[in-house]
Formats: structure tokens, C-alpha cells, sequence
């Protein structure tokens, strides 16, 4: 695989998204940040209306759509900023974006050289197993784009 570039901006959104992990310590409460945040302050629900614009079983409404993650970003943002907080967004991988593209790189390449093992097998041309790894290797850098990665097959 190629393009050096495109490698290098997944290694510095890496080091970037480590500063998240681990993700757990970003959990929600179990009412949601909105209803937390107002409770620790002292406010009611009334009065963070009026700090939104909005009436309280408005309020409310936003806090359950909240819990149950059904909320939209600008109602989140509103919410966040009537509270003097800042909304902070963003997807966090579960592992690092070259470990993704690695994985996802090995998965076809083994898919697609396994067909052909088997077909040699089918033709009584066997290959050596020991040399798979390498074959491997060879197949995602000679063979597969990034881009090529998420097409469906």
C-alpha cells in the first residue's frame, strides 16, 4: 500500500486521539451530562429554560433525549453553552487507525490468496504454507490501495 501522506495524518490523528483514551473516563452519568451539570449547579429545570430559550418540559424533554442518546448536537451545544460548559465531540477508535488499516489490509489479502490456495489445491499445484506470511506482505503492497480497502465484496 502507498501514500505516505495519507499514513502520516493517520499517525498524528492518532497521537491526538490518544489524549481520550481510555474512552471510559468520558462516560455519560446515567441521566446525562445535561441533567448532571444542572443538578451539580442548583438549577432548576426552569431556570436553565430561560438560560436556553425554552420552556422547562422542554428542558426536561432535552434531558431524556440525552439519556437515552437520541439528542441532536445543536440542542446538546445549546444546552452546553446555557450552562457556561463547551461541547466537546468526537469519534475515538477502538484501536489505532493504522492498526485498522493493517487489519483491515491482512483480512483481504488472506481472503483472496486463500482462494487461490484452494483453487491450487483443487489443481493439485499445493503451495508451500511456510511462505504465506510473506505472500501476505506481498499482496497488500503490491496489490491494495487504501482506497480499495472499503469497498464491499
Amino acid at each position: 500500500m502507498k501514500n505516505d501522506s495519507r499514513k502520516r495524518g493517520r499517525l498524528r490523528l492518532d497521537e491526538r486521539l490518544r489524549a481520550l483514551q481510555p474512552i471510559d473516563r468520558f462516560k455519560a452519568p446515567p441521566k446525562g451530562w445535561v441533567r448532571a451539570l444542572r443538578d451539580a449547579l442548583g438549577m432548576t429545570g426552569a431556570q436553565l429554560g430561560t438560560r436556553i430559550g425554552v420552556r422547562p418540559q422542554t428542558v426536561e424533554a432535552i434531558e431524556k433525549s440525552e439519556a437515552a442518546g437520541t439528542i441532536q448536537l445543536n440542542t446538546l451545544r445549546r444546552a452546553a453553552e446555557a450552562l457556561d460548559c463547551t461541547l466537546v465531540y468526537a469519534l475515538v477508535p477502538n484501536s489505532s487507525l493504522e492498526t485498522v488499516i493493517e487489519a483491515r489490509a491482512r483480512k483481504i489479502a488472506t481472503r483472496e490468496l486463500q482462494r487461490v490456495a484452494h483453487t491450487m489445491r483443487l489443481e493439485a499445484q499445493d503451495t508451500d504454507e511456510a511462505d504465506f506470511e510473506s505472500r501476505v506482505q506481498a499482496y497488500i503492497r503490491d496489490n491494495l490501495s487504501e482506497r480499495d480497502l472499503w469497498n464491499e465484496t
